[in-house]
């Protein structure tokens, strides 16, 4: 299952799954563009990028600065069911 994460200015869509046996998190990364999307999928905890689409370098490299900044909240919430488990909401 994915769980939303966070939606940026441009509408790019950031969602993760849940945490595998493992312990690695999806985080899934769509940006809508003319005719389509543009994808990709981030592998935590190591940050390895897999599955490209349309973004640029320039583009990953400022999408990982941002999950990088959002690991923790998103490596517990992929642990709890999403933002609404892990919040009690």
């Amino acid at each position: 299952m994915l769980y939303p994460f966070l939606t940026l200015e441009d509408d790019t869509e950031i969602v993760h799954s849940d945490m595998d046996e493992n312990g690695c998190v999806d985080v899934c990364i769509e940006k809508p563009v003319d005719g389509g999307f543009h994808s990709a999928k981030c592998r935590l905890p190591d940050f390895r990028w897999i599955e490209i689409d349309g973004f640029s370098p320039t583009e990953i490299a400022n999408l990982q600065e941002l999950i990088q900044r959002g690991k923790t909240l998103i490596m517990r919430y992929a642990q709890n069911g999403g933002f609404e488990n892990a919040s009690g909401f």
